[in-house]
């Protein structure tokens, strides 16, 4: 788990902790027992959806993730020089290397810290398991006929038709109750010798309800989600506290089918178990009629201040509860948005073809992409890759240019910009460009230059207009597109191409055919190459390569997007040479 996912797992649950905490404390008196242990399961549930897949929690790509997923804008230098890598055609693989800091060994870091408290939480929680294994040992069927007795009339009044093992042992000295496939309840030795059936019914009353109310069950939840959560105290605390009002929800549905005469019976019966709680720190995976002298405190004054639930206060309970878990789903916008080292796509369409075309790759991590546009089909190979999000960098250029012209920020018959003076990664870049030989050579500087007299607010509503990616520009107006903030996965490059050229955005026709005449790449055989590449290149390494357009028949045309990544060595024109080959082995070009 990456440094952000923790983070949103952390904030997710804390604000959860918090307004249950606060809902307990300002409606206290609204809220019946039951209703505040019921609180609780919110927690769970919230503490359940950051485990869930991403794609149960859709909300239609409305909610990304602001963050660069493995870097952040570093404050110093943003942009080195990278090697030109000509392959002298049309593949002009200039990149610019932008600077991050490198949270990679960061996250590592984290990850092991959080695996290694897990594994200490599990080796406490299987501590745990021997000493209840060795409990249950210890103990011996009860053969007092009278508890017997007691034991199944408690049990028809609660309509329980289970057989549940009633035992005792000499190492308790307050009941217990555990195990959900076969249930035990643990009374201490020779409990009927100093205590009598009047209060050892309410005992048993008492361990009977959570066995009806599932506790146990609630129990290895719990266990589940402290060992997954151990890093946050708060989570520490909250089940502390849902632990005590299950006790006192309990007490509560004991002391209903009491008569009132017999409430400070019951309240003195916990009383004797004070000081009584042996080992009960080790048993997690238990329900303990005993507690800490705070917690019995408490369950006492609740004892003796108890009413029977009237339907006034049930359905104030109920409005509060359900208000409450409106501002739980509330959070699962976030969650969708968590990165869980990815920024994925849904996609299903029908006339999809899956494709192995890892011989084209050669060891490369990749996808590629085709839309036929005549059978309206998809080609796909790598089916996770090519719904994984990833910085367009200089294939974002189309988009770029389109929207200056659109704007206005550029004129058709005049594209041209003057070069500043400054002294650029490469020879070519350091004259003035029109918008034929910037995006040719693809000069970041004059497409840089562009966005900014675009502005950012008119490129966001470009972005949104064309529905670009995840349409995040958080990453500043010079390097939003530049292996920072903007993604794009490769199915969506394809939507996008053909949407472009068949110009589904009502954009100037003619500003559309002077990007098509712009990305013009080669003739060959009739069949005519349109495309741009893009490489991204961080620290001076390149880690992504894009090569994406479309190939023009007389009768046809067929778009397509690769992508590659590596640590180290991926580029465009590597990109472009496997889309190439793809198309080739086709019969397309």
């Amino acid at each position: 788990m990456s440094v952000p996912q923790l983070a949103v797992c952390m904030f997710i649950s804390s604000f959860v902790v918090i307004a249950i905490i606060l809902t307990r404390k300002i409606f206290q008196k609204q809220l019946s027992s039951k209703w505040q242990y019921n609180l609780w399961f919110l927690l769970l549930t919230a503490l359940t959806l950051p485990l869930l897949p991403t794609h149960l929690l859709d909300f239609g790509g409305k909610f990304t993730w602001n963050g660069n997923q493995n870097s952040n804008p570093s404050s110093t230098n943003t942009t080195t020089e990278n090697p030109a890598l000509e392959n002298g055609n049309w593949m002009h693989d200039f990149s610019t290397s932008v600077n991050r800091f490198d949270l990679t060994f960061f996250n590592h870091i984290i990850t092991m810290i959080w695996i290694t408290g897990i594994l200490v939480m599990i080796a406490l929680t299987i501590h745990g398991w021997i000493k209840l294994r060795k409990l249950k040992k210890s103990t011996s069927v009860i053969k007092n006929q009278e508890v017997l007795t007691l034991f199944e009339q408690c049990k028809q009044r609660l309509h329980i038709s289970r057989h549940l093992v009633l035992v005792e042992s000499p190492l308790v000295k307050s009941p217990l109750t555990f195990g959900i496939f076969k249930t035990y309840i643990i009374l201490p030795q020779h409990v009927e010798t100093w205590m009598s059936m009047e209060n050892l019914k309410y005992i048993l009353l008492h361990e009977l309800n959570h066995y009806k109310y599932k506790d146990i069950a609630t129990n290895h939840l719990i266990v589940l989600f402290q060992i997954l959560y151990w890093y946050n105290p708060l989570i520490w605390i909250a089940f502390r506290e849902m632990r005590l009002d299950r006790e006192i929800a309990c007490d509560s549905a004991v002391l209903k089918m009491l008569n009132q005469n017999q409430h400070a019976a019951y309240g003195n019966t916990i009383i004797n178990f004070v000081d009584k709680s042996y080992l009960s720190r080790h048993f997690v995976m238990a329900n303990h009629l005993a507690g800490s002298k705070k917690q019995l405190k408490k369950r006492i004054e609740r004892i003796a201040a108890f009413t029977v639930e009237s339907k006034l206060l049930k359905l104030k309970s109920i409005l509060i509860f359900m208000l409450l878990a409106g501002v739980v789903v509330s959070q699962i916008p976030i969650v969708s948005a968590m990165p869980y080292g990815d920024d994925r796509i849904n996609f299903e369409k029908k006339r999809t073809v899956y494709e192995d075309l890892s011989a084209f790759f050669n060891g490369y991590d990749g996808s590629f992409v085709l839309y036929n546009l005549q059978e309206a089909q998809y080609h796909i190979y790598n089916k996770d890759k090519s719904t994984l999000r990833v910085s367009p960098n200089s294939t974002y250029k189309i988009y770029s240019a389109l929207f200056a012209l659109e704007s206005g920020v550029i004129k058709r018959h005049q594209t041209s910009m003057k070069w500043d003076g400054k002294t650029y990664p490469y020879k070519i870049w350091n004259q003035n460009q029109n918008l034929f030989t910037a995006m040719e050579n693809s000069v970041t500087w004059y497409f840089q230059r562009l966005d900014k007299k675009i502005q950012m607010e008119n490129i966001q509503a470009y972005l949104d207009k064309i529905n670009y990616g995840n349409q995040n520009v958080s990453g500043g107006i010079e390097d939003y597109w530049l292996e920072s903030s903007l993604k794009i996965s490769p199915i969506e490059q394809v939507q996008l191409l053909k949407d472009f050229y068949t110009n589904q955005f009502g954009l100037d026709k003619k500003n559309v055919q002077l990007i098509k005449d712009v990305i013009k790449l080669e003739t060959k055989d009739n069949v005519t190459l349109y495309g741009k590449t893009g490489t991204g290149t961080v620290n001076g390494k390149n880690v992504n390569g894009w090569f994406i357009g479309y190939a023009e028949t007389k009768h046809n045309t067929y778009f397509f997007a690769t992508n590659i990544e590596s640590n180290h060595h991926a580029n465009s024109s590597i990109a472009a040479e496997i889309t190439k080959s793809i198309l080739e082995d086709k019969g397309i070009y």
